[in-house]
């Protein structure tokens, strides 16, 4: 089987020997985004609303690079450093979303990549 791969400026670059996506057969796999504004080269630390959302857009931008969206997302795995945010980040999470919802876990983990406090990883088929 093939691989695929996929970057785009429009998401964080890759800070490690990964790419943003790889697509073997119909499945695309793509690496958990962090609140990384690849506009302005700055993390969000303005709130895990803001940061969750700009994790989305990341994930939505690298989606779009692979011609898939939201719609053909099968799996979500969600990372907190706190899962008294978990409602916050799932408000946001829940809006990128238009009913079939893919599954899911979320887990709290001790830390994740430059301090953050969410990443998610999403897989999509089409």
């Amino acid at each position: 089987m093939e691989k695929q791969i996929f970057n785009t400026n429009n998401a964080p670059a890759p800070i490690g020997p990964y790419n943003q996506a790889v697509k073997a057969g119909n499945t695309l796999y793509v690496s958990g985004q962090i609140p990384f504004d690849p506009a302005t080269g700055e993390l969000v630390t303005s709130g895990i609303k803001d940061a969750a959302d700009m994790v989305m857009k990341n994930l939505q931008a690298i989606l779009t690079e692979a011609g898939m969206s939201f719609a053909d997302v099968v799996k979500t795995t969600i990372f907190l450093t706190d899962m008294n945010t978990f409602a916050q980040v799932n408000e946001v999470y829940g809006s990128y979303f238009t009913g079939n919802y893919p599954a899911r876990e979320t887990v709290q983990v001790a830390a994740l990549p430059r301090g953050v406090n969410v990443e998610i990883s999403v897989i999509a088929v089409k």
